[in-house]
């Protein structure tokens, strides 16, 4: 049972790194593209500190990231990016990720972290 999914492995790291790619790409489509509409973000100005510029960076990095160009040092960057987002934006509402709604910034985090060191 210890091996039943080696086989898969490269498959499975790649299925991570698309699915990871699409929706961290969803966000930068958002908030650059106004795609799909979200009233959070209708007000981001592309390239404005720091929700544009995370924005661009979401759609330009996931998008690579989604079809597997440059993937460590895009994975190593938005690793970096999630780990900011989740520290300015989710950090001072509560210690609980739970609480604070900070969980997908955390997954994402270590999603990337993953993927640029695999």
């Amino acid at each position: 049972m210890e091996n039943f999914m080696t086989p898969w492995r490269q498959q499975v790291l790649s299925l991570l790194r698309i699915v990871t790619g699409l929706c961290i790409l969803q966000f930068g489509t958002a908030k650059i593209l106004k795609f799909p509409a979200v009233p959070m973000f209708e007000k981001v100005v592309p390239g404005a500190w720091p929700i544009g510029v995370a924005g661009l960076l979401e759609l330009v990095l996931g998008a690579l990231l989604t079809v597997g160009l440059f993937t460590k040092p895009s994975a190593f960057i938005l690793s970096g990016l999630m780990a900011f987002a989740y520290f300015m934006a989710h950090a001072g509402q509560g210690f609980y990720p739970v609480v604070n709604g900070g969980t997908l910034a955390i997954m994402f985090c270590f999603a990337c972290l993953y993927l640029s060191a695999a």
